[in-house]
């Protein structure tokens, strides 16, 4: 689950991170009111005024503004609030449809009284499945792209790998401060920080943290200043606080919509929907698909528990793509039994009136043969397949 960048400073604050305080505005009218409280809290003269979105490069597309008083701070912030923000990372990228603003953060300057003194560095932590480790990426090089820091300097891109059974130990924190050309007050600050950090990381169940950029000031304190979060999904039961923090609205609405039924899926941009129970057959079948000629439009497991309302739900999801031009069901029934998914399959076609393309249905294990005959016995038009190559065949044949 990604959370905005109010949310992730949020929970770095709370493990004693220091942070760029802000405070954040959903409701034009309030952009002043919440000036006037930022000056009061932190004495800054400016506001920095962020868009708070899912996505990175806000102040490629103008959706990161300093305003200079509470006239700018109406004007900025008001065309921010509301906008349909381009990023490299929207969908579409630049030249797509972007993502609408519902909200801004209004951060203090700290960056002041000397921008010019300041150092920016990059900073991330995240989950390494190679080593099995976790692993603190930084670089000297704050506040640009790290890809592009990476392919174009890889020298300046460090890494510290952490054991987690151990945590992060003295040594490692003191040697990212090290190579970070850090001494003296800067130096302690950093390597505090970076302790800080990863009790946020792992005490929160986080894949990833990434800060761009994390700053030095004039006075060699170390703040973050970004905050880009992502928590596993799968340990969201043990934090109930964050779980509340989701915010649908930067999600993709099919998925938003499958995650009611328990249907793990993701959206793709081929032309051929998917059903599959397993993610290792789902990813064969996507195989599949593409060598047969199209290009798989989704990755939907529908679980070992797939009854008639969970397929005609997976019906619908995959249907309200545009694109797909057929679908493919690729069923092995060792926990689910095949004739039960078969039956389920022809009462959800007789349920939607708006199934109008080819359906090939492969279903192989428990009661195979039975689920078959009650497909060709159905009355609909659909392809029946017992080996895989069949169903490959279809696909290929349906596609043209």
């Amino acid at each position: 689950m990604n959370l905005h960048e109010y949310q992730g400073k949020g929970i770095l604050k709370s493990y004693g991170v220091p942070i760029q305080e802000g405070i954040v505005v959903e409701k034009e009218e309030n952009l002043l009111s919440a000036f006037e409280q930022l000056k009061s809290k932190t004495g800054t003269e400016v506001a920095i005024i962020k868009a708070q979105i899912h996505a990175g490069g806000r102040g490629k597309g103008g959706g990161v503004k300093m305003a200079k008083n509470k006239e700018e701070v109406k004007k900025i912030g008001g065309e921010i609030l509301g906008m349909n923000l381009k990023t490299p990372q929207t969908p579409g990228g630049l030249e797509g449809e972007g993502k609408l603003v519902r909200k801004v953060l209004l951060a203090e300057d700290a960056y002041a009284p000397d921008f010019d003194a300041c150092d920016e560095f990059y900073i991330s932590i995240l989950t390494d499945r190679d080593t099995k480790t976790n692993v603190i990426i930084y670089s000297t090089e704050g506040g640009m792209d790290i890809e592009t820091v990476a392919e174009e300097t890889p020298h300046l891109v460090h890494k510290e790998y952490i054991d987690p059974a151990l945590g992060i130990q003295g040594f490692q924190m003191r040697k990212v401060a090290f190579n970070l050309g850090l001494s003296g007050k800067a130096f302690k600050g950093m390597t505090k920080f970076i302790d800080k950090l990863y009790q946020a990381f792992d005490g929160s169940d986080a894949s990833l943290v990434e800060i761009n950029p994390v700053i030095k000031t004039a006075d060699d304190r170390i703040i973050a200043i970004d905050c880009k979060m992502t928590i596993d999904d799968s340990a969201l039961f043990r934090h109930p606080d964050i779980k509340e923090m989701r915010d649908i609205h930067e999600e993709d609405p099919t998925e938003v919509e499958a995650k009611k039924y328990n249907l793990n899926y993701v959206k793709l941009d081929g032309n051929v929907g998917c059903m599959v129970n397993g993610a290792g057959l789902a990813m064969a079948t996507m195989d599949i698909i593409k060598l047969s000629g199209g290009e798989p439009a989704n990755f939907l497991d529908v679980g070992g528990t797939a009854d008639a309302a969970r397929v005609e739900q997976g019906f619908r999801i995959i249907l309200s793509d545009p694109n797909v031009k057929a679908i493919l069901i690729n069923i092995f029934g060792g926990i689910v039994r095949c004739d039960r998914v078969a039956q389920g399959v022809v009462d959800a076609c007789h349920n939607m009136d708006d199934l109008d393309v080819p359906l090939i249905v492969r279903l192989q294990g428990t009661n195979a043969e039975i689920a078959k005959e009650i497909i060709d016995n159905s009355g609909l038009k659909v392809h029946s397949a017992v080996l895989l190559e069949e169903a490959a065949q279809a696909v290929k044949k349906v596609l043209g």
